[in-house]
């Protein structure tokens, strides 16, 4: 896959998790959206790179390891996702997309810190430790956020959607990320949204029943 951010190739062919986690900040608010099912996304990236390289199939709904990828770099996601699953039998989708979603933002998190896209302060509120990821290149966010916007919301037809760009955005619609849908672009696109994610429909269909099944025990617990 080429990389998704024009002008900034991530290195290490993490395109899509490294574009994922940028494409998460809310501008305006200063802060990461969905930040508890950001990790989520990111292991679900992961997974769709190696699905689309190969390296994964889907096997009635669940996760094989066919071949080990050649470019992962070394303490990457994308890495790390592929020894999870290939040192076991084929198991879901779903449940590797859950599995150590924490570890998986602080991964992606320390890529990008090493690579000064972004900058992590840390400080204490009362006796609290406090984490606050800010974007260095904030442009950058800004113009990934528009351009997957415009992908979910139409204008060229599907078929000529970068692949890159159409993934990214039929992930992070099924993820419900709001930097880049509302509940009503959910619903007024969901037929183009099912489209974009159609090259890993698996994947982007076990994230979404991940996240909703989060929000509706979030809902019951809530009273």
């Amino acid at each position: 896959m080429s990389p998704v951010i024009q002008g900034e190739s991530p290195r290490g062919g993490e395109s899509l998790t490294r574009s994922a986690f940028l494409l998460a900040f809310d501008l305006r608010k200063q802060r990461l959206a969905n930040r508890g099912e950001l990790g989520y996304l990111l292991r679900a990236a992961a997974l769709a790179e190696l699905l689309l390289a190969g390296n994964l199939a889907d096997e009635s709904g669940k996760a094989r390891a066919v071949t080990a990828p050649a470019d992962a770099p070394r303490g990457s996601l994308r890495a790390l996702v592929w020894e999870q699953v290939s040192g076991s039998p084929p198991r879901s989708w779903r449940r590797w997309i859950r599995k150590d979603q924490a570890r998986a933002v602080r991964v992606v998190r320390d890529e990008l810190a090493a690579d000064r896209l972004v900058r992590v302060e840390r400080h204490r509120v009362l006796v609290f430790p406090v984490e606050r990821i800010v974007p260095r290149k904030a442009y950058l966010s800004r113009r990934l956020v528009e351009r997957i916007g415009q992908v979910v919301r139409g204008g060229r037809p599907v078929g000529r959607v970068e692949p890159d760009l159409r993934v990214l955005a039929g992930l992070a619609a099924a993820a419900r990320l709001r930097t880049v849908v509302s509940g009503r672009d959910a619903r007024q696109y969901r037929e183009r949204i099912e489209r974009l994610a159609a090259p890993v429909e698996p994947i982007a269909t076990a994230l979404r029943k991940a996240v909703d099944a989060d929000r509706h025990a979030a809902a019951d617990g809530g009273g």
